[in-house]
């Protein structure tokens, strides 16, 4: 047999200024062909799952393209027609399979709100008897289009994202006994107009975990796959909101039926996917006297700094929760990252020992929100100079290669502050580890992190405050203009008169 596996990651910020192109992909752009297959074999991933299940069916292997890159703002057209493309000719090639390791909310700069249902449509139609795997991320804002020119989806069905590979492992497992007349995937979906904040879509917690347990329990009772979708709220698209899709062997009535299920948990549960913050100067008030408490095998407090963390599609350069710190007296900070290009360049330059004053960070205006950037000027000393390269150990994109660009860690009196060339979610401890600090020596960590942070920094942490700065990942919904998100749909709307909130379903 022959399987085409490939890979397009991207979680659109529609109100986010960070430019989406080819590059963002990867280290030089999506990796492509062989260099594909290499960068992600042995990876946690659901493509690295793909390549498992081909070569143990000792298939051939074609995998024409694998880009993720962080969220941002929407996908530059080019880009996208490139992975379009490439995926395309290959399928037109003619194949046995094609697994597609998507995510499921991309949006595409003045051309498409469904990137992947798009891509879906067109692999369909140069191909149309092949059948077709998919896994999602529990943010994907999953369509119709999606659905109908697919055979098998499965989402994860974690948050933090742990069971990436198992996702995909599921995905094309199914697909594998579909191909051997094993099972006849029957797949149906639905969604309810409910914008979830993704702080309230910890799977281990709350609605959220009763919501994708839910999901569980359809797939223990027999589906084939069951996934509970969170969505992407800060997408201003239709289709942004929370779904489910179920897939049973054949039985409609009975994938229908669960998939109603899962629906009804999540809107019996809305009120709890709301999140509300507390002020910044509070929070970090909150923060002090628990630094005030702790020894140092207590392990560091965490400050979260969630509105600008760029796994949302924020700009990872405001310095405001920084900046309360430091007024408030607090010192022994580590701070990673931040990116700022600019200044990177400026304290290599300068080299390993200088010392300098300049301004860090606030480079990017936040048109979206109606702010402009605030550097903050700032006086230390250049500590280390790195390539910002690690291989990610934690239990989220395990293996993976990191790449941060260029990266220096800059050391003023309070604080040791990571600053990068390239967007970076701390994944991993690595953020800190491959430039010389060790974390868990530090009285506070200030992560631009909203649940990433949870498998890796919070085993080490003795406590962790949310801190509302200043970005395009905020959860108050009020500063955001959304103009084509489907109404109503709550939180937004305060008259909400339907029985179940169910919009829409296939």
């Amino acid at each position: 047999m022959k399987f085409v596996i490939a890979q397009m990651e991207h979680e659109t910020n529609t109100f986010s200024p960070v430019p989406t192109p080819w590059e963002s992909f990867g280290p030089n752009g999506a990796y492509l062909g062989a260099e594909a297959y290499r960068a992600m074999k042995g990876t946690r991933t659901p493509i690295g799952a793909f390549i498992d299940l081909a070569e143990k069916e000792n298939a051939e292997i074609v995998t024409p393209v694998a880009g993720f890159a962080y969220p941002s703002g929407p996908v530059d057209p080019a880009a996208y027609d490139r992975f379009c493309d490439l995926i395309c000719e290959e399928a037109a090639k003619g194949c046995d399979a094609i697994f597609l390791d998507l995510h499921g909310a991309m949006v595409v700069k003045d051309r498409t709100g469904d990137g992947e249902g798009t891509l879906l449509a067109k692999v369909r139609a140069v191909s149309p008897d092949t059948p077709i795997a998919v896994s999602l991320d529990l943010h994907a804002n999953v369509t119709e289009q999606m659905v109908s020119n697919s055979d098998v989806i499965a989402g994860y069905k974690t948050y933090p994202h742990i069971d990436m590979y198992e996702t995909g492992e599921l995905a094309g497992s199914v697909l594998l006994r579909y191909l051997k007349g094993e099972v006849k995937p029957v797949m149906v979906w639905g969604n309810v107009p409910i914008l979830a904040q993704t702080l309230k879509m910890n799977t281990d917690e709350g609605a959220m975990k009763d919501y994708a347990n839910a999901a569980r329990q359809v797939q223990r009772d027999g589906a084939l796959a069951a996934s509970a979708f969170g969505g992407f709220p800060m997408a201003d698209i239709p289709q942004a909101g929370m779904s489910t899709i179920v897939i049973t062997d054949g039985d409609r009535a009975a994938a229908e039926t669960a998939r109603d299920y899962i629906l009804s948990v999540a809107w019996s549960k809305k009120e709890d996917f709301i999140w509300r913050d507390e002020p910044l100067e509070q929070a970090i008030a909150k923060a002090k006297l628990l630094g005030q408490a702790k020894q140092m095998a207590d392990g560091p407090i965490l400050l979260l700094d969630h509105p600008d963390n760029c796994a949302t599609g924020a700009t990872q350069d405001t310095m405001h929760v920084l900046k309360e710190a430091l007024r408030q007296g607090m010192n022994d900070i580590a701070v990673g990252p931040i990116r700022d290009p600019e200044a990177v360049d400026i304290l290599i330059k300068a080299g390993v020992g200088a010392q300098v004053t300049l301004p860090v960070g606030g480079k990017m205006d936040m048109p979206a929100i109606n702010r402009k950037g605030e550097p903050m000027e700032l006086t230390g000393v250049v500590r280390a100079i790195t390539d910002g390269e690690y291989t990610i150990t934690g239990p989220q994109f395990t293996g993976v290669r990191a790449m941060m660009g260029r990266t220096v860690v800059f050391s003023t009196d309070a604080a040791d502050i990571v600053i990068t060339e390239r967007l970076q979610e701390p994944w991993d401890v690595g953020v800190f580890t491959s430039v010389g600090i060790d974390p868990t020596r530090k009285k506070f960590l200030l992560l631009k992190s909203r649940m990433y942070f949870r498998p890796v920094f919070l085993p080490i942490a003795k406590d962790a405050v949310y801190c509302d700065g200043v970005g395009v990942g905020s959860s108050d919904w009020t500063m955001f203009n959304y103009e084509h998100l489907r109404r109503p749909i709550y939180p937004l709307d305060d008259a909400f008169d339907a029985a179940t909130g169910q919009n829409q379903t296939s």
